[in-house]
Order: C-alpha cells, then sequence, then structure tokens
C-alpha cells in the first residue's frame, strides 16, 4: 500500500525512528505534501526528502520561505485539484492562518477520505465542506478559552491565537464537530494540542458527550500515535476491508 507524509515537522531521524516503531516501511511513503511554512511543519522536510528522493509537493509561496530542496524535487499543487499518489489521492484546500499560503488536506483511497486539519484560524467554507466528506479527521483543538485568557502568554501572542488567523479552541473544532459531522464518520483524532493552554483531558471531555458512534482520541504531543484502519461502514459489517486508509501522527 502507498503512503504519503503531511509535513515533516520534526526531524528525518525521528521521523525514521516513529516509522520504526509503527513496523511501517520507509520506503512506501512515495510523496511529502507541505501544508506551510512554520518550522514545526517543515523541520525535517529537507533532509528526509532529499535522503530518500520524495518529491515535495509545496506551493510556490510556501517555497519561498519553506524548506530547501533538490530542484527536481519540488511539486505544485493547486488548491481543489486532487493530486494522484499511486493508490492516493491528495486534495488541497487553503485555509485561514497566518501564513504565506496555508492549506490543509483530504488524503483519500477506495472512496475513504482522511481529513488532516491543523492551523486553522477559523472555520470557514471550505473548512466545513471538506470535513463533512470525511471518514476520519486530524482535527486541530489547539487552546481552552479560559485557559489562554489567563495563562502567561502576552497579550500580542493571545490575540494572535484566538484572532481567526491563528488556531482553533476546543470549543470551535466542537461545533465544526457538532455541526458538520457525517453520519459515517468513524474517528476524530483531537490533534495540535498547546501544552500551556489546553490539556489532553480537558480537550476529551469536551469531545466525550458528544461522540456518539466516533472514536475519539488525542494525539500525543511527544510519541506516535496508535495506528488506525479506517474503512466503510458497509465494509465492517462484512468483516471485509479492501486496502484500508491506515493513518497515524508524528507530532512534535
Amino acid at each position: 500500500m502507498d503512503a504519503v507524509l503531511v509535513d515533516v515537522g520534526i526531524s528525518c531521524r525521528e521521523t525514521e525512528k516513529r516509522l520504526k516503531q509503527l513496523q511501517l516501511d520507509v520506503k512506501k511513503i512515495k510523496a511529502v505534501f507541505v501544508s506551510h511554512e512554520h518550522t514545526d511543519h517543515i523541520k525535517g522536510v529537507s533532509v528526509f526528502s532529499n535522503k530518500y528522493n520524495l518529491p515535495v509537493f509545496i506551493t510556490h509561496k510556501t517555497a519561498k520561505k519553506g524548506p530547501f530542496l533538490i530542484g527536481h524535487l519540488a511539486k505544485n499543487f493547486k488548491a481543489d485539484t486532487p493530486v494522484q499518489i499511486g493508490s492516493i489521492s491528495i486534495t488541497a484546500f487553503a485555509k485561514q492562518h497566518d501564513a504565506d499560503d496555508p492549506h490543509s488536506f483530504v488524503v483519500s483511497s477506495k472512496n475513504v477520505h482522511v481529513g488532516v486539519f491543523t492551523d486553522i484560524g477559523k472555520v470557514c467554507d471550505k473548512v466545513s465542506y471538506y470535513f463533512k466528506q470525511c471518514h476520519a479527521v486530524f482535527l486541530e483543538s489547539n487552546y481552552d478559552d479560559a485557559m489562554l485568557e489567563n495563562g502567561t502568554y502576552p497579550l500580542h501572542l493571545k490575540n494572535r491565537i484566538r484572532g481567526g488567523q491563528g488556531h482553533l479552541s476546543n470549543s470551535q473544532s466542537l461545533e465544526l464537530f457538532l455541526n458538520c459531522r457525517p453520519a459515517f464518520m468513524t474517528h476524530l483524532l483531537l490533534s495540535h494540542l498547546s501544552k500551556e493552554n489546553n490539556h489532553p483531558d480537558l480537550a476529551l471531555s469536551v469531545f466525550k458527550p458528544h461522540a456518539g458512534n466516533v472514536n475519539i482520541a488525542v494525539a500525543p504531543r511527544h510519541d506516535v500515535s496508535e495506528l488506525y484502519c479506517i474503512a466503510h461502514a458497509e465494509e465492517k459489517k462484512m468483516h471485509y476491508r479492501a486496502k484500508p486508509v491506515q493513518m497515524g501522527l508524528f507530532p512534535g
């Protein structure tokens, strides 16, 4: 089964280590997609892609401030236009974030769709539209409103985080989940939690009462997540999984 990486925000060595922990073959990775140029999303892109001769799909604006790449490895993508990588289709869409040209992604295979929705300042029509198509989503749930307000961050940083170009709070992410969750969604992985302004137990306590049949978990900060297999509900009833999409997250 082919695989892609969305961002490489940790070192090449650490990425290799975590792939090994999950018993995932690095040779199956066929491409890297870069969401935006912030360091926690591109730190390991250059070394990893150059070492394994992997194409890096990145917009021209992001590339100007992004990772150093061997020329032939840099590939452009356009919003709302799927890129086919082997058996996988990746669709990018523009989002609100304080970067030059930020995008999020939906990764699809065999009509199963997994969203990677982090670093989003506010829920716009595009976020809602693509969320409704996903069987599983990595969803940013960055901060708790009270913890941010009463925390030690300077006012300008608090305003940057909550000002519409920064990050989604627990309550904003929950609103998206409640308003746009499709009936076929099976997994929600809460991601990009702030160390200072959120806590895994707090984020889970916000979502769990509304989970229904959705498996909700928090992506660990310093380790790999569990590896999930995502398949159609119909396939699960038939005890048949024809190449389900695997997803895992390596937060830095």
